[in-house]
This record gives structure tokens, C-alpha cells and sequence, in this order.
């Protein structure tokens, strides 16, 4: 059997989440199919990095399949965009080593999140960005953005729904750019909590707005209560941006 490697991008706004859901269309329900034709009927499973949810979008995904069919990388990208719906596109495939695993083996994530601040509504980017017209104090995100960056108990920053005990995570760099009317913000950290970067958002968007000042961050992560935090951001700003392994 070959281990194929693939980083492929995907448009949110019509999928359900990444996962198979039963009667939902989801991004690995896609990929199962465009696999299981290319195989000629015999059903294949690929595992990814991660799930994302409804709405959010992957320029950086990465999963993983095996395959007893010998065909060359490219060649495989050029099959897989033939078979895919044109809101997902592989958008590179390599030859990965037996003990490869997209999930188990990664290293850091990198999320990114867009902002528009403009007073016009843009219908084009309705769905690709998050539509948010107010005066922003752009120094005090900034500020209150240095206190998460370290290793932390992200209870406060991640949903009543999150099954995962451990809620140690480690933020490398949060990152704030700001062009003309839009913000990105911009995460990378070695793994992240159901919604964690969302809530990271929304409570930004509140200090940004003064409703919270830079410090409160402080004790929001010292309460472990996901009331002390904002309100979670909409899905449709979110992009997983990038996946990080040992070796790249």
C-alpha cells in the first residue's frame, strides 16, 4: 500500500463541517467519494489533521490515504481536482512514509482570521470574511493579544461542548495585521480547543471595542469559566491557514 500526503483548500459556506455527518454534505464525505470513483467502486476513508466546523474554511488542510495504486503525485493531484467539487482543490500531493499520520503527527496549526471593519456591507465576501463596522482601538487588541501568546489553561476560551479534559494548549504567535478596513488575526499554536480561536476573537473584538480592557485577559484565563469570555465569532471568518510537521 502507498501513503499519500495532500494539502487541499476548501470554501466552507456549503459544507457541514469537515466530518462525515449522516445526510449532510461534509468535506471528507466529498473526498470519500472522489476517491471511491477513482478506485472503481471500492470504498476509501482519509484521515486529516482535524475537523473544522460549518462555515469555516482550510487553505492548509492536510490528510492522508493509502491506496494500492501506483500513480505519480501529480498525477494523483490531477484526479482528485477532476472527481472534487470546485469548492475543494488539491492543491499539492506527496509520497509520505509508512508511520505518517496527519493528525497524530502534527506539530503546530496555524488559524487565520478575517475582519472587515468597512461601513458598506460587501455581499461578494459575505461569506469569507467577518463584517464588523465599528471603531476599533487597534493598540489595545494588540495589547491584550500579547497576553494569551504562551502556554495556558484555555477553559475560558473554548466551548461548554468540548469533550477534551486537558485544556493546556500552547499559543506560539497571535498576530495582528491591520490593512486599510480589514484585520487578520492571525494564530499559531501547537493544537487548539472546539471554538478556541473564535472565543480568542470575539473577546478581542470586545476589548477592541472597549468593553473589556487588555488585562482582563489575565483573569478570563485565570477564571477557567467560559462566561468569563465574549461571545464566540461567526464560522465564516475562520481559515485553517496551515499544518505544520517535523518535516516542513
Amino acid at each position: 500500500m502507498n501513503k499519500l500526503k495532500c494539502v487541499i483548500s476548501y470554501d466552507g459556506s456549503r459544507f457541514e463541517g469537515y466530518q462525515i455527518q449522516k445526510e449532510k454534505r461534509t468535506v471528507q464525505l466529498e473526498l470519500h467519494r472522489a476517491l471511491t470513483r477513482i478506485h472503481k467502486g471500492f470504498e476509501m476513508r482519509v484521515s486529516a489533521s482535524g475537523r473544522t466546523d460549518s462555515g469555516v474554511h482550510a487553505i492548509g488542510q492536510v490528510i492522508h490515504f493509502e491506496t494500492p495504486l501506483t500513480i505519480q503525485p501529480e498525477s494523483w493531484k490531477n484526479a482528485l481536482n477532476a472527481y472534487l467539487p470546485k469548492d475543494i482543490w488539491v492543491s499539492k500531493v506527496t509520497m509520505a512514509s509508512p508511520a505518517f499520520h496527519a493528525q497524530f503527527d502534527v506539530v503546530k496549526k496555524e488559524y487565520r482570521y478575517k475582519v472587515s471593519l468597512s461601513k458598506e456591507f460587501n455581499v461578494f465576501t459575505r461569506n469569507q470574511i467577518f463584517h464588523y463596522p465599528y471603531k476599533i482601538n487597534l493598540e489595545a487588541v494588540k495589547e491584550a493579544a500579547g497576553y494569551l501568546v504562551g502556554t495556558h489553561d484555555f477553559t475560558s476560551f473554548c466551548s461548554i461542548k468540548t469533550a477534551t479534559t486537558n485544556r493546556i494548549r500552547t499559543i506560539y504567535e497571535l498576530e495582528v495585521i491591520a490593512t486599510g478596513d480589514e484585520l487578520v488575526f492571525r494564530v499559531v499554536g501547537n493544537g487548539f480547543l472546539y471554538n478556541m480561536v473564535r472565543i480568542i476573537i470575539g473577546t478581542l473584538l470586545d476589548i477592541g471595542q472597549e468593553r473589556k480592557k487588555p488585562k482582563e485577559i489575565l483573569s478570563i484565563l485565570e477564571a477557567r469559566d467560559r462566561n468569563a469570555a465574549s461571545k464566540t465569532a461567526p464560522a465564516h471568518g475562520l481559515y485553517l491557514w496551515n499544518v505544520m510537521y517535523n518535516d516542513n
